[in-house]
């Protein structure tokens, strides 16, 4: 017999249900007051990217929506990040890269397709400065888990990063104004003492012990079931995980770039805890889930009220 989370996370009008719910949210969180249109736009296309990676990856081996929609309930859970365009749009940016640097699995002569992945991340650092830090970090996953980094992959690589950067050069000669880049590139220097809490909010630090907790409950989860899986899934998943732990060590480093930081860690989490609601079937597992809907739905009530 089917539980209620089995249910709810092959149900087809689940994915339509959530974007719902979330519109009722971002219109509570202030979207007409604040005409927040385009961080919504940003919204949207990231939650249809999430459908994307699931769907040309077969993350969850049954058919069912809950990458997208764990996705889309982080997300609102964490509604104070809605305000903020450039991080929309970096995040926009990292979700379209994974996209991308995904269908490179295991083809080391695959240049095109990671110079147009690391164009979009790029583009995300254009907007962030701060995530080119991902850069090394994904270079390792290219060779650990993609299994897609070799010398011409590398300096596609290269190029893709500096193409946006190559553009913005031209565009201030062209303007005869060579101040465009520098206060971007000096921002690189806001490295604060770690583990400086206190510049943390409340709600942003409540909201990331949340996520943190349901990021090793999945995790737990995905190691204990892995064989399940087939290998390339594996793979995948291993490569959500430790960006997951590369990015909780950031934010103990550098926790003043919580909320860029909170936002790539419900990219990488989403799939874990999807993995974990869509393919438990135990009563326990039943009851876990349900716990989580409830609280997820209270902490989304929490930082609208806040």
């Amino acid at each position: 017999m089917k539980q209620l989370q089995n249910k709810i996370s092959e149900s087809r009008l689940t994915l339509p249900i959530t974007f719902v719910l979330a519109t009722g949210v971002w219109v509570l969180a202030g979207l007409f007051q604040e005409q927040w249109w385009i961080q919504l736009g940003c919204f949207a296309l990231s939650a249809f990217l999430m459908v994307e990676l699931n769907n040309n990856n077969a993350l969850i081996r049954i058919r069912s929506r809950m990458v997208s929609c764990s996705f889309i309930m982080l997300t609102c859970a964490a509604c104070f990040l809605f305000s903020s365009l450039r991080e929309s749009i970096a995040e926009l940016f990292v979700i379209a890269a994974y996209v991308v640097l995904f269908t490179t699995y295991q083809d080391k002569d695959s240049p095109g397709l990671t110079f147009y992945g690391f164009l979009l991340l790029g583009l995300a650092c254009i907007s962030y400065i701060h995530l080119i830090i991902l850069i090394p970090i994904l270079w390792g996953l290219m060779l650990t888990n993609l299994q897609s980094l070799s010398w011409r992959t590398f300096l596609a690589s290269l190029i893709g990063i500096l193409t946006p950067y190559w553009l913005l050069l031209c565009w201030e000669v062209y303007q005869d104004d060579y101040t465009l880049l520098t206060p971007h590139v000096t921002a690189l220097g806001d490295i604060h003492i770690p583990f400086q809490f206190s510049v943390l909010s409340p709600h942003l630090s409540i909201t990331f012990v949340y996520i943190a907790i349901l990021a090793i409950l999945g995790i737990l989860h995905f190691w204990q079931t892995s064989y399940q899986d087939k290998f390339r899934i594996r793979q995948l998943y291993g490569f959500f995980i430790r960006m997951d732990l590369a990015l909780f060590l950031l934010f103990c480093l550098q926790p003043q770039h919580g909320t860029i930081l909170l936002r790539l860690v419900i990219i990488n989490t989403a799939p874990l805890i999807a993995h974990f609601t869509a393919l438990t079937q135990e009563r326990v597992t039943n009851i876990i889930f349900c716990v989580i809907l409830m609280s997820v739905i209270l902490l989304t009530a929490y930082n609208l009220w806040m």
